[in-house]
């Protein structure tokens, strides 16, 4: 076990150098000095509690949830019964009072249209989310159920956390914590983020895209005084179209919403103004296709969060599954729309509740008193090791420093975050590393009270004790895995340095304290040890 060929100690020297230079700009950063520019510099991301940042509550309306699988399931039934051979003559749907109804004009109908729905009525596991029912022997109504919608409203908040996740990503914003909060909130912190009302405006955004046809003859004066008729829907345009204070009447069911977006860039057309061209999918540009090529020369409506930003004339059917969102942008406002349609819109509407913006001051207070605590808790341990163990407590010295360079420069590499905890984690570290070279120190001690010449009690020291070292670590690796899997923000930082942390202790204590110790018996040829 002390024959260490040239190559292994390649390797690990090698291995220890370059992760411990992978530590110097996060070390260079921490000491508030400069890394030059030409060198590459993995750094360690601080925490929110650390670098400070931004902390923001955000609430969601079942209610909100509840009105769309509505208006999705009156699309998915009108389109069904369309589809239907022969046809089925049926009314307007009607949303009122939560629930889904319509006429169907021949008794004889009812029938068909109970089986043509019934695929419609269970979600996933076969869990009932509507309830169908006849009245007055002709008129359908779908209720929906409370399972379908808690389920609903779980998958809506599911996906809006997603969506908020690739929002803030996509600023360039390191390892946010969007974490669920309850049935209905997510709470959402950004460490190091100096603007704040940037992420509110684009979380705030809900960025639902809908095309739908425009009602060319409805009246103005009806317009006016927000009456719809029939199968309709009044929205207003936005304040930055042109048409501020106007409205406009739109078909309700027949349009296309932007779930079929695979891609949306800002960029600029040939009037040199800003836009967002957006790409459909295959069945979205298909549907694209079949709308404008069956309605040129009439009037659509780009509807974005309730507003049309938009209302153009189809002067040619849009084949491609491509097309170019205009509306007075600017390059910023056009960058973070395309962002937000890029990122999927939010399937629900999202309020602001609580916000609070953390400091840098206290973070770097936590610091400052971290590394006391780091620099008292190692001078104590090297104290302690040297006077004990002579010149093997100097190579668990020298293995606790390369021990924590590892962790940063891995931690660097790796791109994860360091939160106060995780400084806990580093001090723990500090006595955990150690705590390997004792167990080896005193067996190797033991072996040479029954008499072993130096080499075989060394040899044996670090063999018996390697047992012990590797079982308590795994447990210990046990924890710390459990700890990230199921814990959030700061408990998941404290858990990463805890894991990294036994990998490099381990390997410091054991591997490179070995091969120092192997080297000095080969070159020393002692005939007794100080321990």
């Amino acid at each position: 076990m002390l024959d260490f060929p040239l190559w292994k100690r390649g390797w690990f020297w090698g291995l220890t150098l370059a992760c411990s230079l992978l530590a110097l700009p996060s070390l260079v950063s921490i000491s508030g000095a400069n890394w030059p520019s030409a060198l590459p510099d993995p750094e360690v991301n601080l925490g929110l509690d650390l670098a400070g940042g931004s902390h923001i509550l955000l609430e969601a309306d079942p209610g909100e949830v509840s009105r769309q699988r509505l208006q999705n399931m009156a699309e998915s039934v009108n389109s069904t019964l369309d589809r239907a051979e022969p046809a089925i003559n049926f009314g307007d749907l009607s949303t009122a009072e939560g629930r889904l109804s319509f006429m169907v004009e021949s008794v004889a109908d009812v029938d068909r249209v109970r089986e043509l729905l019934e695929p419609l009525l269970n979600g996933e596991g076969l869990v009932r989310e509507w309830n169908l029912a006849v009245e007055d022997e002709t008129r359908v109504v779908l209720t929906p159920t409370e399972a379908g919608l808690e389920r609903a409203v779980n998958a809506a908040m599911d996906a809006s956390q997603d969506v908020i996740d690739r929002r803030i990503n996509a600023l360039g914003t390191r390892e946010p914590t969007i974490i669920r909060q309850g049935d209905n909130r997510i709470v959402v912190q950004v460490p190091g983020l100096q603007d704040p009302e940037q992420v509110k405006e684009l979380i705030g955004k809900t960025a639902r895209l809908e095309f739908k046809l425009v009602n060319e003859s409805a009246l103005p004066t009806d317009i006016a005084q927000g009456i719809a008729e029939p199968g309709q829907q009044i929205f207003p345009y936005s304040p930055d179209s042109g048409f501020a204070g106007q409205s406009v009447a739109v078909y309700r069911l027949g349009g296309i919403d932007g779930n079929s977006l695979i891609k949306a860039q800002a960029s600029r057309n040939q009037e040199n103004q800003d836009v967002v061209v957006i790409t459909f999918d295959q069945q979205g540009g298909a549907r694209f296709a079949k709308l404008t090529s069956e309605n040129v020369r009439k009037q659509f409506a780009i509807i974005l969060d309730g507003q049309v930003i938009s209302a153009p004339v189809i002067n040619d059917p849009i084949l491609g599954g491509v097309s170019e969102i205009s509306g007075n942008f600017t390059a910023e406002s056009a960058q973070q729309l395309a962002i937000s349609l890029q990122s999927g819109a939010l399937p629900v509407d999202l309020t602001v509740v609580e916000e609070r913006t953390v400091g840098p001051d206290l973070g770097a207070e936590s610091i400052r008193l971290g590394i006391i605590a780091m620099i008292v808790g190692s001078a104590a341990v090297v104290a302690l090791m040297i006077a004990t163990y002579g010149r093997f407590g100097v190579y668990a010295t020298i293995a606790l420093v390369f021990n924590v360079l590892m962790i940063l420069g891995i931690m660097a590499l790796m791109n994860t975050t360091l939160t106060l905890p995780g400084i806990a984690g580093f001090v723990l570290t500090i006595g955990a590393a150690v705590d390997a070279n004792v167990l080896i120190n005193e067996r190797i001690r033991e072996e040479r009270k029954r008499g072993r010449r130096v080499v075989a009690a060394v040899e044996n020291g670090y063999r018996e004790a390697s047992r012990a070292i590797f079982d308590a670590n795994i447990t210990n690796f046990i924890a710390g895995a459990l700890l990230f899997m199921f814990g959030t923000g700061p408990v998941r930082g404290f858990a990463v340095v805890l894991v990294i942390g036994l990998f490099t202790s381990v390997f410091t204590a054991v591997s490179l304290t070995r091969m120092w110790v192997a080297g000095w018996l080969r070159k020393a040829r002692p005939q007794d040890i100080r321990l």
